[in-house]
């Protein structure tokens, strides 16, 4: 039976700790532990943590924060399982998905990477309507650059020894090597899987079915837009060595894909002036998003005009309207 790690990256999360963990208790996969970094927490995190410390399964990594990719690679040096998964402290599986996923990778030799897609909660944990259906097969370096099929940091269970093979260890450090760039305090993630996806021969694959249901915090996005595209550009920098050629031909369009992903944070803030600053950038990079993804495109361009032009209120009740009939054709 394949034994598996979930790890549990926790910083200040006292809560929503307890339905993460419970959640995960819950799984169906009879062969498993899940480990439990309190990146340095000032709540009552390290408590709520202690008490699922009695059973077995649960074991806890305390540290000084490092950050998530820091949380992660401790989570990693300590874990056990030959197939490892993240789950933030925030979000919560369904109890089959690590069953599903390990069914997944016994199956495919070479598959290194799976995934599946995510229902989106809100910040109480109710379910939005609002999910995130990736593609699941033909994946390349390009798909993962330009839309990143994994979604989010809860979503994926890899192979151990997927992070064996990319992991490195800078010269300051000397507990442990890294595998997610701690340098990193955004876009950790997609670094990590566009570095494996360049560097590797592991095949990325989902499989059907929202297994994960991954928390969306309201409030503050767009504040965050610069900073994030910061981190992206710094990560092309990073990779671009990796293979020239590739980044030469694709960061155009991933970049006007990124844009406009920021674009629509900042139509969630109701940020009007970024918003329209971002739109003007996507556009300016690569007519692609429109090409390929005509509906999101027009629908993104067309809230950053209701917003601009009849304002938050407006925007609000055109958003309260779509997320009624959302659930009434859930119903």
């Amino acid at each position: 039976m394949t034994f598996a790690s979930i790890i549990v990256p926790a910083f200040n999360v006292a809560d929503t700790l307890w339905a993460t963990m419970t959640a995960l208790l819950h799984q169906t996969h009879p062969a498993y532990e899940v480990i439990i970094v309190d990146d340095g927490s000032t709540d009552a995190t390290p408590q709520i943590a202690a008490g699922f410390a009695r059973d077995p399964r649960v074991r806890i990594v305390r540290q000084a924060n490092r950050g998530l990719a820091g949380a992660r690679n401790s989570g990693i040096a300590a874990a056990r399982g030959t197939v490892i998964g993240f789950c933030d402290a925030d979000d919560l599986w369904l109890p089959e998905k690590l069953a599903l996923h390990v069914a997944h990778l016994d199956s495919r030799p070479d598959v290194g990477i799976s995934y599946c897609g995510s229902a989106i909660m809100d910040d109480q944990g109710a379910l939005t309507g609002h999910a995130q259906r990736p593609r699941l097969t033909g994946i390349d370096a390009a798909t993962i650059f330009k839309r990143n099929p994994i979604g989010n940091g809860s979503a994926p269970v890899l192979r151990r020894a997927v992070l064996e093979q990319i992991a490195f260890r800078p010269r300051h450090e000397t507990e442990r090597d890294w595998y997610f760039d701690e340098t990193f305090r955004q876009s950790e993630d997609i670094e990590c899987w566009l570095r494996i996806a360049l560097s590797t021969d592991w095949t990325f694959e989902g499989i059907p079915g929202l297994w994960t249901q991954y928390r969306i915090n309201a409030g503050g996005l767009s504040a965050a837009t610069d900073r994030q595209l910061a981190a992206w550009e710094r990560m092309v920098t990073k990779l671009t060595p990796l293979n020239p050629a590739f980044f030469q031909v694709n960061t155009p369009v991933a970049r006007a894909y990124q844009l406009r992903y920021l674009t629509r944070r900042a139509i969630s803030d109701l940020d009007p002036v970024r918003a329209r600053c971002l739109s003007r950038d996507w556009l300016a990079q690569s007519a692609m998003p429109m090409i390929e993804e005509p509906v999101k495109s027009l629908v993104t361009l067309a809230a950053t005009a209701t917003l601009s032009l009849c304002g938050t209120a407006v925007l609000r009740r055109v958003m309260d309207l779509a997320q009624r009939l959302r659930t009434a054709e859930a119903v």
